[in-house]
């Protein structure tokens, strides 16, 4: 068959649809340089801006449409503005003129999972009724690479759609096993290694653990420093619905007492989420604190001793997730993020979702170093071909990628019409992970 590779990015569709034995007959990618590496990767230089595409005249009758139209629209992380979005709102708009020029067999969409939530639903029954009203059954389902056998934790909604009967989804394997050592090489010497005061934050927080036996339970929420011994008010009202005189009552960020300080020295010593315009926080923050303030209550004397460690650095790196439940308190034996949220630590059987931020990157706590751009482009199954230079550009696309091996079965199953499509009892996935079918 043949397809349209749209919003090609690093060619992740055409990998798929490629290895199935399908060809590309129409590319588009508005960035120079991924344009021109697509290009050379695939001997096939795509158009630029879709908008400035003569869909009738330019491009060729296909069998598939692939598009990961762009999901900074649709993003919870970046507070989307949806189709709204003045640089990239209008983009599925020319997804759905293809589809009706064109009227190809088959179609494969995708975006961020937030999508279907997005706007309370709206947006998604807007996108779902445009593709129907384009002569094509449509449905969708989220996957992460991880339940595929591919140690990455990156949910993803996955929109297909054909012009005769209920296109399929692939079955999931019941079981797989995970294994992020599958797709690291031993201490490859072109890897990132941590910065120094990146290596001291992480020790302030290995110190954090130390304090605490390992019978005595860790906050279950995000751990949000500037909250021990702080006392401003947070379950019924905020620091902005009381004020600011009133907030001299109090003690801000580490038990700073308020009182004695100008008006702009009490907002400075607030969290930054607790200086937010708003009268009521929502019930999520309201435990967040809570159960911050408790935990302080339960150990401050431990606690106020640790205190000074991490007080000299960024106010994101004064929060910390611990999400590994269950596994020894050794951060350095562990997968490790920095993230706009604070530093979150995963226990070693996956990597967090890659993200377009080259800041962001998976860190090998045991080698103390970043994730290379060649082991990133393994969780998004992404093989054999030349990746952006420098590093962070070809982050920054893997980041934006789709999975390649999630989009060829879809895709095998889409055009075979069957949701049949699994692994057999103990065959290889792409990083040779058995996958065990338990009846």
């Amino acid at each position: 068959m043949e397809f349209i590779d749209l919003f090609a990015g690093l060619g992740g569709f055409h990998l798929a649809l490629r290895e199935l034995g399908h060809q590309c007959v129409f590319a588009c990618e508005i960035d120079d340089q991924l344009r021109a590496l697509y290009k050379e990767n695939f001997e096939q230089e795509p158009k630029g801006d879709i908008r400035e595409v003569d869909i009738q005249n330019e491009i060729p009758e296909h069998d598939i449409l692939c598009a990961g139209f762009p999901c900074q629209p649709f993003s919870q992380a970046n507070h989307g503005k949806g189709f709204d979005c003045p640089k990239w709102g209008d983009l599925f708009d020319y997804v759905i003129q293809v589809l009706q020029a064109k009227k190809p067999s088959y179609f494969i969409l995708e975006n961020v999972a937030y999508l279907k939530k997005h706007d309370s639903g709206k947006t998604w029954q807007k996108i779902r009724t445009d593709l129907e009203s384009a002569g094509y059954h449509v449905d969708e389902e989220s996957f992460s690479p991880h339940q595929f056998g591919i140690p990455q934790i990156r949910k993803r909604m996955f929109i297909v759609g054909n012009r005769s009967g209920s296109p399929c989804f692939p079955e999931l394997p019941p079981c797989v096993e995970l294994d992020i050592q599958k797709i690291l090489d031993k201490e490859p010497p072109e890897a990132r290694k941590l910065p120094e005061y990146q290596v001291k934050c992480l020790e302030a927080w290995q110190n954090f653990l130390e304090l605490f036996p390992s019978d005595v339970q860790l906050p279950p929420v995000p751990i949000w420093s500037r909250e021990f011994g702080a006392t401003y008010p947070f379950e019924d009202e905020t620091p902005y619905a009381l004020g600011v005189d009133k907030l001299r009552e109090y003690q801000g960020n580490y038990g700073t007492p308020l009182k004695d300080l100008d008006d702009d020295e009490v907002w400075q010593n607030l969290p930054t989420y607790a200086k937010r315009e708003q009268n009521k926080f929502p019930p999520w923050k309201i435990q967040y604190i809570d159960r911050n303030r408790k935990f302080y209550e339960e150990h401050k004397s431990q606690i106020n001793k640790w205190i000074p460690q991490i007080l000299d650095f960024p106010r994101t790196y004064q929060r910390f997730e611990w999400n590994c439940k269950g596994e020894e308190r050794n951060i350095w034996k562990l997968i490790i993020q920095f993230r706009g949220s604070g530093v979150r630590v995963k226990k070693p059987q996956t990597a967090p979702t890659l993200v377009v931020r080259s800041t962001q990157v998976p860190i090998i706590g045991w080698e103390k170093r970043y994730m290379t751009p060649k082991e990133c482009a393994r969780l998004q199954s992404i093989e054999g071909i030349k990746l952006p230079q420098p590093d962070s550009r070809a982050l920054n696309a893997l980041g934006n990628a789709v999975n390649v091996e999630i989009v060829k079965r879809i895709a095998q199953v889409l055009t075979s019409g069957s949701g049949n499509y699994t692994l057999r009892e103990g065959q290889l996935n792409l990083f040779g992970t058995k996958v065990e079918n338990h009846e």
